[in-house]
């Protein structure tokens, strides 16, 4: 059997002009990273703005599992579909972090015979979006201990630095560190930390913000620091506004690239469902929604983060909304969630599937809740059974969803037509009467106890006084109005991740709560959630070598 990438490399890829010109976007549209990557021009974007929208169907998926859920691999099979089909169909995608790359999850281009091509480059560099953003946040940290070091104007108090620096590695060495040793030139002597580059908040400013006058807004407003009387201090203050901007000014453009079947494929941005808000940029669904009669975009994470988060919060800043929404799951991840062990995933097993489909059905009842019709996709193994297989779709018809089985990953677009063909009648059918959940809230404290409570099933919400503090001074600056971004495991709908299946009347544990004022949301930190991760104890990187022709092997 072919691994990902020999599939991908082996795989006939076109000029990205020309699958541009499908769209009707001309060259001089385009800035070529290569023969197989794009970045739209500002005018071209500017001049979508009086085009007709499309339709937006969101894809997520169960709480993930180590047998896997395959929900990028979906989406961009279903893309494929809908071109089968005749429609007129882009998907806009997250850009893959470093971290995972390299340590335990491996690439994310999708798998099999639906992946984004080029594979090598969307898992590596790219076109150094990532970077851009990585130096912007890391400017504006250096500024700010300038400032610091040069006279302290604002009367910055050290011990109330906010601004963390950031690296797109998973490094636990980095969380906690000390700066500013050696001579007096050196700095002051302080505690520093780092966050992993897609958790920082210049990251969810950059998915967030619609052209370069709302991005420099956004920058303006972050919170970096307080002074000696608590008065926030923020990156405009310290006059690193322009400067990051200017890092980020060629990021900013969406890029354009192709699945296996040459239908386009936006990606852009990639704040982790864990620890940050979890979608793709809003130019890049803005850009899709303009270029298609269907924006097929994803959300990280389980439906209980990543949808949640994109409703909640991209939705609700952007002023989108979504007609349908497609959660995928396996067979083997439910199981998995029933407590069956790992290395009995490929066997029958009715009693833990019975267990463990309860989390599908959570998921539905919360998609639900949004006013929106939902299909589920059962991404197929070899090992699935019929009994299996026919138990989860007569779960799903019963909690009021339709249902298909996928097999994108064995055969591209050909093997997702039936689930195509639904979510297009699913989307089609004017059913959607989208409403965010915490629409009516004003109160931080609020909010977090409904998305605990509605989404997760938790009984109670227990404050650390940290956090309690913290919800004071977030209403004395005037921020309760922000929504939520809960930094929470993606392994379970609860704040442990031991607890699988569908937990019930647990308490959630909120330790620390900070503003993301440039963003737009309030972070709510829960259980032992990490903003830089680590490496496991054998990382992906042992896998990944490149031979004396510069070909990339073992990367997925």
């Amino acid at each position: 059997m072919r691994t990902d990438i020999e599939i991908a490399q082996n795989a006939e890829i076109k000029p990205i002009k020309e699958v541009a010109g499908a769209l009707g976007i001309g060259e001089d549209d385009l800035e070529l990273y290569g023969k197989y990557k794009a970045k739209f021009t500002e005018e071209f974007l500017a001049g979508l703005e009086g085009r007709k929208d499309g339709k937006l169907i969101l894809v997520t998926a169960i709480n993930p599992t180590p047998a896997g859920e395959g929900k990028t691999t979906t989406t961009i099979g279903l893309s494929e579909a809908f071109g089968r089909l005749g429609k007129k169909a882009v998907a806009a995608l997250r850009e893959p972090s470093l971290g995972p790359c390299f340590g335990i999850k491996g690439g994310a281009a999708g798998g099999g015979m639906a992946q984004v091509l080029p594979m090598e480059d969307l898992n590596l560099h790219f076109t150094g979006d990532f970077h851009a953003i990585t130096s912007a946040v890391n400017l504006c940290a250096a500024m700010l201990d300038n400032h610091i070091h040069q006279g302290n104007a604002l009367k910055i108090d050290l011990r109330q630095i906010v601004l963390k620096r950031c690296v797109d590695l998973n490094d636990r060495a980095l969380r906690n560190v000390v700066v500013g040793l050696g001579a007096k030139s050196d700095g002051f002597v302080r505690e520093d930390h780092f966050t992993i580059t897609v958790a920082s908040e210049v990251m969810a400013v950059f998915c967030l913000s619609k052209d370069i006058h709302d991005l420099k807004e956004r920058l303006s407003r972050m919170i970096v620091a307080y002074d000696v009387e608590g008065k926030p201090v923020t990156a405009k203050d310290i006059g690193a506004v322009g400067s990051m901007a200017a890092l980020l000014k060629d990021a900013m453009k969406p890029n354009l690239v192709q699945t296996l079947e040459h239908t386009p494929v936006i990606v852009h941005g990639g704040p982790f469902a864990n620890i940050a808000h979890g979608c793709n940029s809003v130019r890049a669904t803005r850009t899709a929604l303009k270029l298609a009669d269907y924006c097929i975009t994803e959300a990280g994470f389980g439906a209980d983060l990543g949808a949640e988060k994109f409703f909640d919060i991209k939705c609700k800043l952007a002023g989108l909304k979504p007609e349908a929404v497609v959660l995928v799951a396996t067979v083997r991840a439910l199981k998995y969630n029933g407590y069956a062990a790992k290395e009995d995933l490929g066997k029958e097993n009715l009693e833990a599937l019975k267990c463990g489909i309860e989390n599908l059905g959570k998921h539905i009842e919360n998609l639900q809740l949004y006013g929106l019709p939902v299909v589920v996709a059962l991404n197929a193994f070899s090992t699935d059974t019929d009994a299996e297989k026919e138990y989860v779709e007569k779960y799903v018809r019963e909690k009021g969803a339709d249902f298909s089985i996928s097999n994108a990953w064995e055969k591209g677009g050909e093997g997702a037509l039936d689930l195509a063909e639904k979510v297009i009648r699913a989307a089609d059918s004017g059913e959607a009467a989208f409403c965010p959940l915490c629409e009516d809230l004003f109160h931080i404290e609020d909010k977090i106890r409904r998305i605990a409570q509605k989404i997760y099933g938790a009984g109670d919400v227990a404050f650390s006084k940290a956090a309690l503090n913290a919800l004071g001074r977030m209403e004395e600056l005037g921020l309760g109005q922000l929504p939520v971004c809960m930094a929470k495991t993606q392994y379970s709908l609860s704040d442990d991740p031991a607890l699988l299946g569908r937990p019930e009347g647990f308490t959630l544990h909120v330790r620390d709560i900070y503003p993301s004022a440039g963003a737009g949301f309030i972070v709510s930190l829960t259980g032992d959630i990490l903003t830089m991760p680590g490496l496991p104890k054998r990382p992906v990187a042992f896998d990944i070598d490149v031979d004396d022709n510069g070909k990339i092997r073992g990367l997925f």
